[in-house]
């Protein structure tokens, strides 16, 4: 054999073993992350001896795969933090084993802390904190190293220059994490442990609580106090510190290996220095405790842990956890909420309930689309045939009975849930239990909720169906037949200005009739504006009448029908309205008059034309707050579009605002960046003359958003004023229904919008929020701007 055969046979052996060395080393890399990762699931073997066993497998590859094992372990303790006291015990079997591990470890946990509030990782901070806690039950850190690190984060207490929100960030992480150290601090540095609490004490009895009408759930705190989050773990910690610090939820595996640890030698947390506040730092929102069920609710089996227990704190947060980790999978998020640790121990059923709906009526706003709480709960029916169903129907029925002072956010969103959960149902319900509620105004909670989960159930099946399953006397509630009503095309219609036009311009749409027919057929009808043949009106009333009318009328047999005519259309419309609200205030009027019956119907239409650019986004709010909108402006649909219309405009404005930043990063020269890919260096440079043209497109965006909220709350207050001086002239009492639901629908502009309505605060408190405003109207701007201050 040749010596140059030879040479390239041994590189080639070479590189196959190199690469079969690769190989290996992955697979043991995964057959490592898979065992820490699994560690303290279902198994034959008792969790000690599955944490024993694993510590010396890890202990054995710690040399070689040290990196690894490092990032699985501070990856496993922010992210799975329901098991955090196993993979303390794991970190405190493995530092007994190797101190400089144990070391490197607690860097690299400071490190991802100092990341984590960097980056306003709130959460993530928050869970590295309690490992950093329950690490000195495992003698691996210190409690003066710990203590320290706990006075640095209640230091911010102090900070009189940056919102209550970043302290009372740093507040909850440092109360959150005392349940699972708390009895350690307790025995070996009890004067240090009481100067804490007593640190904390100071500051929840001094902070402001404006934000907190505004959050709760229900304006009344009979049968259950609606408590903020801060107020109520507080009150937790202070029963569990009266406990002697006993809890009886958090599992500790450390405890059967106390001889081995307690040899260990500890480790110091490194100094950290807080991350200053910044303007555009984002803070959790505060929120305030949902509050369903107390022990009396759920009579048989286990007891509902007391509202001020810890172990109350500590399992709501597990499922909510759970719901958070499983959000996308309901199936597999409902198997993991039915096979919750200890649920022989606690009524898991109605927990379990109370925690969904908590995450349904959470203000702002859900963390998740409303349908993903609906088709949990469902399954969890599915699931648990037996209890789940009657503990879910005792929990509809205690909301029923609290809807008077229920917020109109969560009013909306429990309409739009039961009505969902009805129709997976076949509608069955007890609705006789809810007679009195025919007896009611309708504009009173109870009826109204009646009269809007019919009509939402409405779109969700058919009016007939509907009718046939309530009882007798709810037929008051009983949506009317979605049918149009042109007032062209009647029996009556035929002496109406523009009857004989309307007729002839059917006959041409019917025939395939071209735009410019149609505008020719409009033409002659005379326009009531004009005055004498010298003025020239912007447009011609009765032409958009006769046209809407019509076209609505053809296209009323389905939804994809009107679309069709509407875009068929469009140069017609852009005719007859073009940029004058008078004339798109008219378009809404007239379809307003042929769809009253069907909200559904105004609903999409409305959408349709904001998107065609038939109406101005403006147009709409001015014509929800019109005199001829008044008898309808309490109904959930008239909501629905206000909205819709604030959304589209925000998501105009953000997509503009995408571009422009898109345009400014390509022109810095970003694109050549080696990580572009092929697509984007492709892509044209813009000119500084391009840039500028869609920073003025975002401009007038943003103008025009800013001017929409103008008109919305300016609404709000003329109408609301009004309505208190009436009642002050007359004598009567202000709060009625019709105040509160107004009230109620401000509320909701602010809650729903608040990121958006936040950029224009100061407009707002100059112009239209100010200090000579009644103090029932400016309560609620005062309220929005206590959420981030």
């Amino acid at each position: 054999m040749s010596r140059r055969k030879f040479d390239e046979m041994s590189d080639y052996d070479s590189g196959r073993d190199r690469k079969r060395r690769r190989n290996d080393a992955v697979e043991i890399e995964d057959r490592l992350e898979s065992l820490i990762i699994r560690v303290g699931e279902k198994s034959t073997s008792s969790l000690e001896s599955n944490l024993e066993g694993l510590a010396s497998v890890l202990e054995a590859d710690i040399n070689n795969y040290k990196t690894k094992i490092l990032k699985i372990l501070s990856d496993c303790a922010v992210k799975m933090p329901e098991k955090t006291t196993i993979y303390t015990t794991l970190v405190g079997l493995l530092n007994a084993k190797n101190y400089n591990f144990g070391g490197e470890f607690v860097d690299l946990m400071a490190r991802k802390l100092k990341e984590a509030l960097k980056s306003c990782y709130w959460k993530t901070a928050r869970y590295v904190l309690r490992f950093f806690a329950d690490l000195v039950n495992c003698h691996v850190i210190s409690t003066n190293s710990l203590l320290q690190l706990l006075h640095t984060f209640l230091d911010t207490a102090r900070d009189d220059n940056s919102p209550q929100v970043r302290s009372d960030t740093y507040v909850y992480a440092v109360l959150s994490c005392l349940p699972w150290v708390g009895r350690e601090l307790y025995e070996k540095k009890e004067q240090d442990l009481e100067r804490l609490l007593k640190h904390i004490e100071i500051y929840v009895r001094k902070r402001g609580r404006k934000h907190v009408p505004g959050l709760r759930v229900w304006r009344s705190d009979r049968p259950h106090p609606q408590e903020e989050y801060l107020d109520c773990l507080w009150s937790q910690i202070c029963k569990l510190r009266s406990d002697m610090w006993q809890e009886k939820h958090i599992a500790r595996p450390y405890v059967a290996f106390d001889s081995i640890l307690c040899e260990a030698l500890q480790h110091n947390i490194p100094p950290l220095t807080l991350p200053p506040h910044n303007q555009d730092n984002m803070y959790p929102f505060p929120w305030v405790v949902f509050r369903l069920f107390d022990y009396t609710d759920c009579p048989e089996g286990p007891v509902l842990p007391g509202a001020h227990s810890i172990e109350r704190y500590l399992i709501e947060e597990h499922l909510h956890n759970i719901v958070k980790e499983y959000h996308l999978e309901r199936k597999q998020c409902a198997a993991f909420l039915l096979d919750f640790p200890l649920k022989h121990k606690i009524p898991l059923e109605y927990m379990i309930v109370e925690v969904v709906l908590a995450e349904l009526f959470h203000l702002p706003g859900p963390r998740y689309i409303e349908i993903c709480y609906g088709s949990l709960l469902i399954e969890l029916c599915k699931l648990q045939p037996a209890t789940m169903p009657q503990v879910l129907a005792q929990a509809v029925e205690l909301l029923f009975d609290r809807i008077d002072t229920m917020n109109v956010c969560c009013f909306d969103r429990f309409v739009n849930w039961f009505a969902y959960h009805l129709s997976n149902f076949q509608f069955k319900w007890s609705w006789d239990d809810w007679l009195e509620a025919s007896q009611l105004d309708p504009t009173h909670p109870k009826a109204k909720f009646v009269i809007e989960v019919l009509q939402r159930a409405m779109r969700l099946s058919y009016r007939q169906r509907i009718a046939e399953v309530v009882p007798e006397q709810f037929d008051c509630f009983v949506p009317n037949k979605p049918e149009p009503n042109c007032k062209f095309f009647t029996e009556a219609g035929a002496d109406i200005p523009g009857s004989n036009t309307a007729q002839r311009l059917e006959s041409i749409i019917r025939a395939k009739g071209t735009s410019t027919e149609v505008i020719q057929a409009l033409s002659e009808l005379p326009n009531p504006l004009r005055e004498n043949d010298e003025t020239d009106p912007p447009y011609n009333p009765l032409q958009i009448q006769v046209f809407v009318q019509t076209l609505l009328h053809l296209g009323s047999k389905s939804f994809s029908h009107a679309f069709a005519g509407i875009s068929k259309f469009l140069k017609v419309f852009e005719a007859l309205v073009g940029p004058h609200e008078e004339a798109q205030l008219l378009v809404l009027r007239e379809m307003h008059e042929v769809w009253h019956n069907h909200q559904q119907m105004m609903v999409m239409l409305i959408d349709k034309f904001l998107r065609t650019q038939i109406v101005r986004c403006a147009s709409v709010a001015t014509w929800v707050f019109s005199k001829d909108m008044m008898p309808e402006f309490t109904k959930n649909y008239i909501w629905e579009i206000i909205h819709a219309t604030i959304r589209k405009m925000n998501k105009h404005v953000a997509r503009l605002q995408r571009e422009v930043n898109d345009a400014r990063e390509r022109r810095t020269g970003h694109d050549s960046d080696d990580s572009s890919t092929d697509e984007e260096e492709q892509r044209p440079r813009p000119t500084e003359e391009e840039i500028e043209r869609m920073e003025e497109k975002l401009e007038t965006a943003q103008a025009d958003q800013k001017n929409l909220f103008l008109i919305i709350f300016q609404r709000f207050i003329m109408i609301l004023s009004e309505h208190l001086v009436r009642c002050d002239t007359d004598g009567r009492d202000f709060n009625t229904h019709w105040y509160r639901w107004t009230v109620g629908r401000l509320n909701q502009i602010f809650m729903m919008h608040n990121t958006q309505v936040e950029r224009y605060s100061q407009t707002l408190s100059t112009l239209l929020f100010t200090q000579d405003l009644d103090p029932h109207i400016l309560d609620a701007f005062n309220q929005f701007i206590a959420l981030r201050t």
